[in-house]
């Protein structure tokens, strides 16, 4: 299991008294961890200082086939939209759909609040950058978290915080939850041998020593784990991320439909179509494969 977008934050830039009085004086309010997408933009805009190889945000824009497609479901979920309708078909041809897809390539294509080589960043690329001190705030696993603190090449440890993702107003963040499991497959000749193995690496202790190796445990033990949470202060905050946390739709043919988000999300991007006109078409090919 693991956690996507959680806001990660640059600690010591947001509780600089100096950035503080600078913030209000320019913007008339405090600065604070943002709580909607227009703050996030505003101080992304703030933070971005491309002389000091410092950009406000970075995003994982690389056409993968996923990483778009999970930023494209925050957006429409932190509206209040589902992706699904009520009878279990995928719908995106909704207003917080069109709203999310108008935000999320207004801010990506914004050259004066995110990462510049974000259109080249997978989550790796982009957790390293955000590690190398080189953004304030940046959306991804959880897991880029354990990284900043146990990596020896880190710049950022001791200077990274987590919250949840920013909403619209008067709605609830997001996160996503996403699972890999540990199986044994039907054929395995040695299912003894494989089993051993799996009660051995999911035990508590493997667990944690998963965590401090830079992965991300699993067991409620692990995120309330004195010692983790001295090591990666804000590892605790993974029961509460799962407050809001959602899963994608589990259907079979989810990797063509994935597919065809992913490609509307690059349009979106990388065109001046009109958002409306590429859900639309979207929305009419999943309804082809969706049935």
């Amino acid at each position: 299991m693991m956690v996507r977008n959680v806001l990660f934050t640059g600690k010591e830039l947001f509780e600089s008294e100096a950035e503080q009085a600078k913030y209000f004086a320019q913007f008339g309010k405090t600065l604070t961890v943002p709580k909607t997408w227009e703050d996030f933009h505003q101080i992304a805009r703030y933070f971005n200082r491309p002389e000091q190889n410092l950009y406000g945000s970075i995003f994982a824009c690389y056409p993968d086939g996923h990483n778009t497609v999970f930023d494209f479901a925050l957006q429409l979920w932190t509206r209040g939209g589902t992706l699904v309708d009520k009878n279990g078909f995928i719908q995106i041809n909704t207003q917080a759909a069109i709203d999310g897809l108008n935000f999320y390539r207004k801010i990506v294509n914004d050259t004066t609040a995110v990462h510049p080589k974000s259109g080249e960043f997978e989550s790796v690329a982009a957790g390293i950058a955000f590690s190398q001190g080189e953004a304030a705030m940046m959306i991804n696993w959880f897991g880029f978290a354990a990284m900043c603190e146990v990596d020896a090449n880190s710049k950022v440890k001791g200077k990274v915080d987590v919250e949840r993702l920013p909403s619209a107003p008067g709605k609830n963040s997001a996160s996503l939850n996403v699972y890999w499991l540990y199986t044994i497959a039907k054929g395995s000749k040695n299912k003894a041998i494989a089993y051993d193995f799996l009660r051995y690496a999911l035990t508590a202790e493997q667990d944690k020593q998963l965590t401090l190796e830079g992965g991300i445990g699993c067991r409620i033990s692990t995120w309330k784990n004195e010692e983790i949470n001295q090591i990666i202060p804000y590892y605790h905050k993974l029961e509460e991320l799962h407050d809001v946390a959602n899963m994608l739709p589990q259907k079979q043919n989810w990797a063509a439909i994935a597919a065809i988000i992913d490609q509307m999300v690059l349009q979106a991007i990388n065109t001046d179509a009109a958002t409306e006109e590429l859900i639309q078409l979207a929305q009419h090919q999943i309804n082809e494969i969706d049935k």
